[in-house]
């Protein structure tokens, strides 16, 4: 097993001099496919003074943000799952105000700050809103990583100008960068925060013997000693262990499996009997197979030995059938309900019982243009899907479309997509690799700066066109632009 994200966590929350603590605070350290797919979050939030209730607002943000995070789609970027869980958060906490009689004064409210932190692979995720602080600790000072929120009216008259709650809508400041091994943040309400420096926290660890839980009390305590009457509440935490840069998730579903050897006609294989080639080359393999549980039709693909050390191809290969699993359209090819163990990589996803668009094309070479329109429309709605899931298909194509007997358009070949949920990681923010076929990729690919949602339009545009008039728009004076000004 390969190294993974190890971090040491010490958390507390000291109450204050009023009736009720109003800060709250949570963490989730999960192990496996979750660390990977979602990361480690830590978080916490402040409820407003004025108000009885905002206890209720602090405690709802941070519960809240910990569980629906998690149950986010894994394709989705931590930033689009992050402030999705937040924008409806801030939406029930206002709406909470409103059904109570703090509709007539908003400073009585379900209103909280929010901070939190999120490492996931090599990253770390900030998401804030409100005057809590997270603080970088360095030798001889404690970085600050946020911005008070606060409007001051004078040198010692201020109020809260942004907090979850506080309207019907809700700005959430969002940064991101690499993390580092050995570095500890501070998460702080203003209780502790106001009160504590770098040499507190310093000697805090120092005095903790290790014990995190204890060098955020200690914290806690020395901001109350230092005159503190709010609530106090501290999170620390160390990274200890990175990923290596270069571990992706998809490596670590196909380390321990076996690249099969070359199977012959009616061979069973992993539950599966092998009805006839579909298609061979140096790089897979293509079977039409009948799944010996169920016993409907798949298609299998496998790579081929000659691929067994390219470990890229490898990768892609998984990407095909995890980004399959994902989207729900009847115009995306989707991926057969396999539960059983693997012994040997493969994909397995449903049979299309038609025709290629090129094949289309040759059969239809004046097509009439609502054929043309219906097909257009129906690869639009599978792009729709991908793209709602933060994915760029990247080779649309003929070759990469399918028409069943009924009509039915199904874009497959996913397995030069590219995710955002899996390419979070600094060295994932490089422009992307040309993924497709030179005369159907869009121009961005060529100076790069990557592709968008707009790219795989363009291939879209491409094909239109290709159907109606049987040329191409540019032929491969696309794959010659060299800088936007070229395009």
């Amino acid at each position: 097993m390969g190294k993974t994200l190890r971090v040491t966590l010490g958390q507390h929350s000291l109450a204050g001099t009023g009736s009720v603590n109003q800060d709250f605070f949570g963490a989730m350290l999960p192990e496996g496919s979750l660390q990977i797919t979602k990361g480690v979050a830590v978080a916490l939030a402040d409820g407003i003074g004025s108000s009885r209730v905002s206890q209720v607002a602090s405690a709802a943000a941070v519960r809240g943000f910990l569980d629906d995070y998690y149950a986010t789609s894994e394709a989705w970027s931590v930033r689009r799952s992050a402030q999705r869980v937040l924008n409806a958060t801030n939406s029930w906490l206002h709406a909470q105000t409103m059904r109570s009689d703090a509709r007539f004064d908003k400073d009585a409210g379900y209103v909280c700050t929010f901070s939190a932190l999120i490492f996931k692979g090599r990253d770390v995720h900030m998401l804030h809103v409100g005057d809590s602080r997270i603080y970088r600790l360095h030798p001889h000072a404690l970085e600050q990583l946020t911005e008070d929120h606060r409007v001051h009216l004078s040198s010692v008259e201020s109020y809260l100008g942004r907090g979850l709650g506080a309207g019907s809508h809700v700005e959430i400041d969002y940064r991101d960068w690499g993390a580092e091994v050995g570095e500890i943040y501070l998460l702080a309400t203003d209780g502790a925060w106001a009160h504590l420096d770098a040499e507190a926290v310093h000697d805090a660890l120092a005095r903790c013997g290790g014990d995190f839980d204890e060098a955020a009390r200690l914290l806690a305590v020395t901001a109350r000693d230092r005159g503190s009457d709010d609530d106090a509440t501290v999170q620390l935490l160390r990274i200890d262990q990175l990923p290596p840069a270069d571990a992706a998730y998809l490596q670590s579903q196909r380390r321990d499996l076996a690249i099969a050897p070359p199977l012959a006609h009616r061979a069973r294989f992993e539950g599966f009997t092998l009805v006839r080639e579909l298609q061979v080359s140096s790089r897979s393999h293509v079977h039409l197979a009948v799944d010996d549980a169920t016993g409907e039709q798949v298609v299998l693909k496998l790579p081929s030995v000659d691929m067994r050390e390219d470990t890229d191809y490898l990768d892609r290969f998984v990407l095909e059938e995890w980004v399959a699993r994902r989207v729900d359209s009847p115009h995306v090819l989707k991926a057969s309900p396999i539960d059983r163990p693997r012994g040997h990589l493969y994909v397995a996803m449903e049979y299309v019982d038609g025709q290629t668009l090129a094949q289309w094309r040759v059969d239809h070479p004046k097509p009439s243009l609502d054929s043309v329109r219906g097909i257009v429309e129906q690869l639009s709605q599978g792009l729709e899907a991908l793209h709602r899931k933060e994915m760029l298909h990247q080779d649309l194509r003929p070759e990469n479309v399918m028409i069943d007997r009924a009509g039915t358009v199904k874009i497959i070949d996913l397995a030069s997509a590219h995710v955002a949920g899996l390419t979070d990681s600094a060295g994932a923010r490089d422009a992307l690799a040309i993924a497709g076929t030179l005369q159907y990729t869009a121009p961005e690919y060529f100076t790069g700066q990557g592709g968008s949602a707009r790219s795989d339009l363009f291939s879209l545009g491409v094909i239109a066109y290709q159907m109606l008039t049987g040329q191409l728009p540019y032929g491969l004076e696309a794959s010659r632009v060299r800088s936007p000004a070229d395009a």
